[in-house]
């Protein structure tokens, strides 16, 4: 059967909008490291990715035609009201997520208690400022390494792991490889 080839952006999606967790710079170095390896074991062809684009997403808020301030305005009032302490991330398994374009994403995966904790703080707030359609669907948090035509099977990698000390409101320029970091939000312990 035929490969179905990837989905090109059209003109109608040229900006998106996610809040993210963002590696420190040491992390992202030994995701970035791992990532070579993993390629290379799994004989893989895609192009990695940048290590300064590494993230875990925490919500999607929507592909659009030109940057939405109005969503960057909600987003933001709702990301400045969590309250949240530091908390551990740990990715320790590798494997490539399934879909229907024959171009699968190679990802490293995290089950990190404190990140659900804190994903279902960040999503009551941006259901309190009126974005809670971007709080429906399962959260599978990852980090994508690359895509590839190839699907590797899920497998134990040595962990990696890092404080999250900060969330941020990303624009991504679709088919620019460009990140805007378009705010960030401390973690602290409540005072």
């Amino acid at each position: 059967m035929a490969r179905r080839p990837r989905k090109k952006f059209g003109a109608t999606q040229n900006d998106r909008i996610f809040l993210a967790l963002l590696p420190d710079a040491e992390a992202a170095a030994r995701i970035s490291a791992r990532a070579e390896e993993l390629k290379a074991a799994h004989v893989l062809g895609g192009t990695l990715t940048r290590p300064e684009h590494l993230h875990i997403t925490l919500f999607h808020l929507g592909d659009w035609i030109s940057l939405p301030e109005e969503i960057v305005r909600i987003a933001s009032a709702a990301a400045a009201k969590v309250r949240a302490a530091p908390f551990e991330v740990r990715v320790d398994r590798a494997a490539s997520f399934g879909n229907s374009t024959g171009i699968y994403p190679f990802v490293l995966l995290s089950e990190s208690a404190g990140l659900f904790d804190f994903h279902a703080k960040l999503g009551a707030a941006l259901t309190q400022e009126g974005l809670g359609g971007a709080t429906k669907g399962e959260f599978k948090p990852h980090i994508t390494l690359l895509r590839d035509e190839t699907r590797a099977k899920a497998a134990k990698v040595a962990p990696i792991v890092w404080t999250a000390r900060d969330f941020v409101l990303v624009h991504s320029l679709l088919g620019k490889t460009t990140h805007v970091h378009l705010g960030c939000w401390p973690l602290a312990a409540a005072s």
